[in-house]
């Protein structure tokens, strides 16, 4: 009875069997494509969650509480999470030069023509572009030591410049100023001083742009500190008792 079986079934199959059990769920295909490849899905996964933290302590904890831009931090979380998946799943296939250079040319030329970014927005864009590139195409010759260091001394660097440097944040502003007896060098002081009383800023420093004799008016660029004061009402004096 056993020789019956056993004639009834092909030594390929039998082999066969065997391979696609050796490979388990490696082995299952779905219009040519395996329906999961362990290895490969969980260094994905890996690599994903550990972009994902880096990127939220970036946005989250370094640019937000000094912006709180929730567009921007949008904008981060979604251009990072495509750069990555995008990053590593281009890092494994094959892709023609003039694809590649096509998707750069694209990335490119891509600007939001509703608003303008300002530049330190567009610093920490190109942060999380950089970053997710550096997280999603390290190949298996960089470690994990290595990866979470770079990551680090970004996160470092970044939380010291934002935190400590620009402790006192600075800004300016473009103003048309008509006292243009104040303009000659040795009156400076007097037209610092004019530019704090009438503005209300803190003005530590200003740059004569240009100067329109016509109109008798000036061009200037002052620039001033954001101090934080806390204005408390005067107490309100107690009635007295009748």
């Amino acid at each position: 009875m056993v020789n019956n079986f056993l004639h009834l079934v092909n030594p390929d199959q039998v082999s066969g069997f065997i391979g696609a059990a050796d490979q388990g769920v490696e082995a299952i295909r779905f219009l040519g494509l395996k329906m999961i490849n362990p290895p490969d899905f969980l260094q994905l996964v890996t690599r994903f969650v550990f972009n994902f933290i880096m990127t939220i302590i970036l946005i989250r904890f370094l640019y937000y509480p000094h912006s709180k831009r929730k567009d921007f931090f949008f904008i981060f979380m979604i251009f990072s999470t495509i750069v990555f998946l995008l990053c590593f799943m281009l890092g494994k296939v094959s892709v023609q030069l003039g694809f590649a250079l096509g998707l750069f040319a694209i990335f490119g030329i891509l600007r939001y023509r509703t608003d303008t970014i300002p530049i330190k927005e567009m610093t920490y864009l190109f942060l999380m572009v950089g970053i997710s590139v550096v997280n999603s195409l390290s190949d298996k010759s960089i470690s994990w030591s290595e990866l979470l260091f770079a990551n680090l001394v970004i996160i470092l660097i970044t939380w010291y410049l934002e935190m400590i440097w620009m402790k006192k944040k600075e800004d300016f502003m473009d103003i048309r100023y008509e006292k243009i007896e104040l303009i000659p060098p040795s009156r400076h002081a007097e037209l610092l001083e004019d530019l704090k009383k009438r503005t209300g800023l803190n003005v530590y420093r200003f740059r004569i742009d240009r100067i329109n004799f016509l109109r008798d008016t000036v061009k200037i660029r002052i620039f001033f500190r954001h101090e934080k004061e806390v204005n408390r009402l005067p107490a309100e004096p107690k009635k007295p008792v009748t």
